[in-house]
């Protein structure tokens, strides 16, 4: 048995199959660079929006003069907070984001 001879020409077969292994090496080269761009993009743009998002918001909510709070809570992003008024109890809804007023439940007694 000889050693193949690594300076000899290719037969036409042989040199279309090498130019073919050569297209699915360098394309999947492409997708792979492709897949390692758009991961590091979403990393990066999930660290710089939560950065934003994480940024604390200070701000007030004024309840009516003699009002007293009991309770607060927080949910679908909305902010509830009971406080009572006058004797009578209420709670106040707020829209988590910007703190506006969301809605009113007062509650009374039957005469």
């Amino acid at each position: 048995m000889t050693a193949p001879d690594d300076d000899a020409p290719l037969q036409p077969a042989q040199a279309r199959l090498v130019r073919q292994v050569r297209r699915i090496a360098i394309g999947s080269s492409v997708v792979m660079l492709l897949g390692f761009a758009v991961v590091i993009s979403v990393i990066g743009y999930r660290l710089f929006a939560a950065a934003e998002r994480a940024t604390p918001a200070e701000s007030a909510i004024l309840l009516p003069k003699g009002a007293r709070v009991l309770s607060t809570a927080i949910a679908d992003g909305k902010l509830a907070v009971t406080i009572e008024l006058s004797g009578a109890v209420e709670v106040r809804f707020y829209e988590l984001a910007t703190l506006r007023p969301a809605g009113r439940i007062r509650f009374a007694t039957e005469p």
